[in-house]
């Protein structure tokens, strides 16, 4: 290979400190690897390492990467000017072979040429101050990252590719249609063509937009749900069939199984997936009373599991195990009062007349049978595709995003109690709801928030 003219590093790349590189694919040997860099000095960067003109944009050109007089590589070399890219800057990106040595090679010669490593994110968090994208889309970029299961990746997409923002632009234009009527009253009270009570015309639109985001932040639960994953905690007396039941769902031992007592005294999890959903099932201690320290300790994780879970499925053993009343009464209706038969059918009339009387669920098989947790499976997929599946529009699936969501139907509520009374005080209200729109947004000056959101994003996007 002829060693063509070397790059001088001896005069600093104008813009280097502002440009950021980092290796985007996964770290390790592979057939590829992916370099990004976004910033001023791209194009420098370019001819510093191909030592040769930018290729063509959006067009792969082979090019051999040097270090010097010494090659890196040979690679696909991809250029793309602002603002067409994903951060909005000139871009570009090297796509070399995955070994060790060629990644710490190209490392080494981007820091030679002043480039500043990029932090986790921070591509996403140029996209977003570049107007690429808003704040939810960039979350929603995280979550597709993370999905582990059909229905978090539907979601995020859904969330990536807008949903999120054509909701809270529908409200925005809301706010603002009220807010013209207003300050309309304000600004000309004394106009002949200017509709007398026109502020109380918004009356109903802001009473709408309350109903609006208020049904918002009830369905937030649905899309956190995706998001995160559910949590199904298995609750019962000591032998009522909790362990078998965990390793009946996910067919394997999960749990220890025993006629003795007191078997199980921590919290034993499992992961799968039900309903297009990641699940952890936890399998609990025993629920009695006990001197012993360690099994009471069992019993409290136990009881705090069930008050965190998503889902509780009471275990039952018919004529083995009593029903206990104050957890009857805690259970709700989507939560599962499951009677164990194990082939005792004689008394099963009787304790559905019992569990019945309550909110939760009741389900009843054998789980002796090979097929018994078939029964409980299906009721559990029901209702998760019923409560916690995504809905056909986009909505919530952050604590921030319900927090703003709350001050602005707060900042609503107060215009509307305003209206015939003070416009001006309805119109600062209003303003106020705007502004926490645009907090959800991203648009506002929130530069805690975005630390704390782009921290959580891989190194290189």
């Amino acid at each position: 290979m002829k060693t063509p003219v070397q790059f001088d590093k001896s005069t600093p790349i104008k813009g280097a400190a502002e440009t950021i590189f980092s290796l985007s694919s996964a770290p390790g040997r592979s057939g590829v690897s992916v370099f990004r860099v976004s910033g001023p000095a791209c194009e420098a960067v370019i001819r510093a390492l191909t030592l040769q003109k930018c290729p063509k944009p959006r067009y792969a050109a082979l090019r051999t990467l040097w270090d010097g007089s010494n090659p890196i590589d040979e690679a696909l070399t991809l250029w793309f000017p602002a603002p067409a890219s994903f951060t909005g800057e000139n871009c570009v990106e090297f796509q070399t072979h995955g070994s060790a040595a060629v990644v710490q090679g190209l490392s080494r010669a981007l820091l030679a040429l002043g480039l500043k490593q990029a932090d986790p994110g921070e591509f996403t968090r140029r996209a977003v101050q570049n107007g690429k994208m808003d704040l939810t889309e960039a979350e929603g970029l995280a979550d597709l990252i993370d999905a582990q299961s059909e229905g978090q990746r539907v979601q995020a997409l859904r969330q990536m590719g807008g949903g999120l923002r054509e909701l809270y632009e529908g409200w925005r234009e809301n706010i603002l249609d009220a807010l013209a009527q207003i300050e309309g009253e304000i600004d000309f009270p004394d106009e002949g063509d200017i509709p007398d009570g026109l502020s109380h015309r918004a009356y109903e639109p802001l009473t709408k937009l309350i109903l609006d985001m208020q049904k918002a932040r009830q369905d937030m639960g649905r899309g956190a749900a995706v998001r995160s994953g559910l949590d199904i905690a298995i609750i019962g007396a000591p032998n009522a069939g909790k362990s078998t039941l965990i390793n009946a769902l996910t067919r394997r031992d999960i749990a220890i199984t025993s006629p003795e007592a007191g078997t199980t005294r921590d919290i034993v999890e499992a992961q799968m997936i039900m309903a297009g959903l990641p699940i952890t099932l936890s399998d609990t201690a025993g629920l009695r009373d006990t001197d012993n320290v360690i099994e009471a300790e069992g019993v409290r994780r136990a009881k705090k599991r069930s008050s965190e879970a998503e889902i509780t499925i009471y275990v039952v053993r018919l004529g083995f195990t009593e029903f206990d009343p104050s957890i009857m009464a805690s259970l709700s209706d989507n939560d599962i009062i499951y009677i164990n038969t194990s082939g005792l059918d004689d008394d099963l009339q009787s304790a559905l007349d019992i569990s019945l009387q309550y909110p939760a669920q009741t389900i009843h098989s054998n789980l002796v049978d090979d097929d018994g947790e078939v029964v409980i499976y299906q009721r559990l997929e029901r209702i998760i595709s019923d409560n916690f599946s995504i809905g056909q529009e986009a909505g919530l699936t952050r604590e921030r995003h319900g927090d703003c969501v709350l001050r602005a139907e707060g900042a609503l509520e107060r215009a509307r109690s305003q209206l015939g009374i003070s416009p001006e005080l309805a119109g600062d209200d209003l303003r106020s709801a705007l502004r926490a729109i645009s907090e959800l947004a991203g648009e506002s000056d929130i530069e805690a928030v975005f630390d704390r959101i782009f921290s959580r994003f891989c190194v290189g996007k």
